[in-house]
């Protein structure tokens, strides 16, 4: 075997003895790219490594658990708690940063529709990136399309909005990377996104307050630029 090629097999057999986490953050980083908490990074995971992930998220699982004193070992109640936790955050509410985006089939518009549209409300989860506290929600989608836009089903609003929001987010962020993410689907004129939801970092820790609601909103296009669509878009929200 060449000296050239006996190091490479070294170098492809140090990089398979890494930690799963280890050679995906090396392969984004070798990308130039960021993994920040709601970035979506399944282009870098490799057939069969969400296993191994899963498996290395529960044994650091379980250092957390011991490192908070819990007697795993006796308690019958937290005894499989760093299993499950792994499995919740790989495969349940942070599968949006591991899972490629869903098949979203678009179709033309032939009908030349040009009328307001508008899907919701969508209920949301997500967790908050400083906590990881629960996000629990609604959101509402309007759209104004153009005969040349694409036009994609109702439960593919609601399947791309569960993509974005199941990964750590901050709400501010989460209704960009939705608005941009339809925008570039659907090309539409205008383009509205309202999302209103309870933060558990607020009602579960902190100050607890049980009341506080946030909202915000993204408006592109024509919803940015002619206030009595705005006004409609926003008149016709049912909450």
């Amino acid at each position: 075997m060449s000296s050239a090629a006996e190091t490479t097999r070294k170098t492809l057999a140090e990089a398979a003895a890494l930690p799963v986490s280890e050679r995906i953050r090396a392969r984004i980083e070798e990308a130039g790219l960021r993994f920040n908490a709601n970035d979506n990074i399944a282009d870098f995971v490799h057939d069969g490594e969400l296993d191994e992930l899963r498996l290395e998220v529960e044994e650091k699982m379980q250092a957390v658990l011991d490192a908070l004193v819990i007697d795993t070992e006796h308690d019958h109640n937290s005894r499989e708690t760093a299993h499950r936790v792994a499995k919740m955050y790989v495969d349940e509410v942070f599968h949006g940063r591991y899972q490629a985006a869903p098949r979203v089939t678009t179709f033309p518009n032939v009908a030349g529709l040009n009328e307001l549209m508008i899907v919701g409300p969508i209920t949301i989860r997500s967790a908050c990136s400083h906590h990881l506290c629960p996000i629990m929600g609604k959101l509402w989608i309007g759209v104004l399309p153009n005969p040349d836009s694409d036009l994609i089903g109702l439960s593919k609003y609601v399947r791309l909005a569960d993509w974005i929001m199941s990964r750590p987010q901050i709400q501010e962020e989460a209704v960009v990377m939705l608005a941009d993410e339809l925008e570039q689907r659907i090309h539409p004129d205008g383009l509205a996104v309202v999302m209103e939801s309870d933060h558990f970092c607020m009602q579960w820790r902190g100050v607890k307050d049980d009341d506080a609601v946030m909202t915000n909103s993204v408006m592109r296009g024509n919803f940015l630029k002619d206030a009595n669509l705005r006004r409609e878009f926003l008149s016709l929200l049912k909450r």
